[in-house]
């Protein structure tokens, strides 16, 4: 029997959230130190799974299949593709930077003014929450990943409402009410998607008789399983409408600017770097292989959401005050040139949005931990409480205006290779929507740029003058981050070698092929 590598990768970060839970409350800092080499462990194991898996060989590689409730169908089913393996990736990767970053998010204050839950239950809960996504990504029994999909909510909603962010302009006890509001929103939301998606799973089984994404896939393709084209209709938007809450697409979104700007800065990566990607993530691989005639019906008003998401998303992110509800709105911007790049039904798309997803979440964990350290310094979210950073603190300006290019989408940047994908892509089966869509990039040059522009440039106030460069810490956090952007900005061979052929095989599932070239190239 060999090693159960994914359900081993999946398993050290709970391991680890039990371990660190279990360290004595006085020994806040030995509880630091556990998570962080847990999640390293864990970084270890998920470049092995890198490694060992093969682009050119089966589609579902490193499999392990276990009888886990047999009455019901229900089985203990792990499989990777090329997609599912660059999202653990990215996932192992950011956490040991989300940890780094809030080594004392859940300090207690000296003042002893506010009541935090103890710094151990703050790192298990992030652990908790990194197994849950890895198994999301991992699985490939419809059950199970909805189980994971759902279990994920209860550590999220924990550190959204009980560790939230300390920087507020009103006071302790407006900031505690926002906190548990954004908490019970964010839940909320998220239950009321999960439900509906619970009936679809059940109208799945009754439907297909057993929960396996490769059976059912399988059935599908080789006409064994024949679905009325109404219920496909029914249960494909009882899985989109889960997915389209979590992602988050317009207007089904309104729960992430809450969410992230009333969280810790490594929690706000977390939610919107890790924890939504699965939702886009499912969209491939549930709603395309699962429902393929369903999802081409339902393309063009997907489409139009996305496109409003662009364009609203932009917008509202122009006229945000508070840094971190700015880079809220960007990435619901992004989100929609992600799931339009899915429904764009080409490869170029659906590589784009693939690549998004990676690019995404570095470029996005690059620019909110260094807001979070700017924050944390002057104690304040507020746009307008800034100015003149760059002459104090060049290094953490320097940065924040990297970040900033990339989540605008600079060349020479990861994301914007990803982003060029999707627009090409796009434009090539559905050129007007292509065209507007590119009005979301001249929105994010303004409200990137405006924004390093107020926080950055001109006089030096008064409140910054004293401000401390990055330390050792925080440097530690960001380098690598900055490094990868320019690395997959520059050669993102690596990433495209793995991801291609799974799209080739979404492409295959929803019978679709590239449109082909009015002008054929010169020979």
């Amino acid at each position: 029997m060999s090693f159960p590598l994914l359900t081993a990768t999946a398993a050290l970060p709970a391991i680890g959230a039990i371990a660190t839970a279990a360290v004595p409350a006085a020994r806040r800092t030995a509880a630091k130190w556990l998570a962080l080499l847990f999640s390293l462990a864990t970084l270890a194991l998920a470049i092995t799974v890198l490694v060992r898996f093969d682009p050119d060989g089966d589609r579902y590689q490193l499999t392990e299949s276990h009888a886990w409730i047999a009455e019901f169908g229900v089985r203990y089913e792990l499989g990777v593709d090329g997609i599912a393996v660059a999202l653990i990736a990215l996932t192992a990767l950011l956490m040991p930077f989300i940890i780094l970053a809030g080594w004392h998010d859940a300090d207690p204050l000296e003042t002893g003014s506010r009541r935090w839950r103890p710094t151990q239950g703050f790192f298990a809960l992030i652990l908790a929450v990194e197994a849950m996504v890895i198994l999301s990504f991992e699985a490939t029994d419809v059950f199970l990943f909805y189980i994971f999909f759902e279990a994920m909510l209860i550590p999220m909603y924990f550190l959204i409402g009980g560790f939230g962010d300390r920087a507020h302009e009103h006071g302790e006890k407006v900031a505690s009410t926002q906190r548990s509001y954004a908490a019970v929103k964010f839940l909320l939301y998220n239950l009321v998607g999960g439900l509906i998606m619970l009936a679809a799973v059940i109208g799945l089984y009754v439907v297909a008789g057993n929960f396996s994404l490769q059976e059912i896939a399988e059935a599908r393709a080789n006409g064994t399983l024949d679905m009325a084209t109404n219920t496909e209709r029914w249960l494909f938007l009882g899985f989109f409408f889960a997915f389209a809450v979590k992602a988050p697409l317009w207007p089904l979104h309104t729960w992430l600017p809450n969410a992230m700007g009333e969280a810790t800065a490594p929690v706000a990566v977390l939610i919107t770097a890790v924890v939504d990607k699965v939702g886009t993530f499912a969209m491939l691989r549930f709603c395309l292989q699962l429902f393929p005639e369903a999802s081409k019906w339902a393309t063009p008003a997907i489409l139009v959401l996305a496109l409003i998401s662009i364009i609203y998303g932009a917008l509202l992110a122009v006229g945000q005050r508070d840094i971190k509800r700015l880079v809220a709105y960007a990435s619901i911007s992004h989100f929609g040139f992600i799931i339009m790049g899915i429904f764009a039904m080409t490869s170029q798309g659906q590589s784009g949005a693939t690549l998004y997803m990676v690019n995404h979440g570095i470029s996005t964990a690059a620019l909110m931990l260094v807001a979070g350290f700017l924050i944390s310094r002057r104690g304040s979210r507020l746009i307008a409480d800034y100015g003149g950073v760059q002459k104090v603190a060049p290094v953490l300006a320097g940065t924040f205006l990297i970040g900033s290019l990339a989540t605008l989408s600079l060349p020479g940047l990861a994301p914007f290779v990803s982003e060029f994908l999707v627009l090409v892509g796009t434009f090539t089966r559905y050129p007007v929507i292509g065209i507007i869509a590119t009005f979301g990039i001249v929105l994010a040059a303004l409200y990137t740029l405006v924004l390093y522009q107020r926080t950055m440039t001109g006089p030096v106030k008064a409140e910054v003058s004293a401000m401390p460069d990055l330390r050792v810490r925080e440097l530690v956090v960001v380098a690598p981050l900055v490094a990868l952007l320019i690395f997959l900005g520059v050669y993102p061979k690596p990433l495209t070698d793995i991801v291609n052929p799974a799209v080739k095989q979404t492409m295959s599932d929803v019978q679709k092929k590239d449109p082909q070239p009015e002008v054929e190239a010169a020979k």
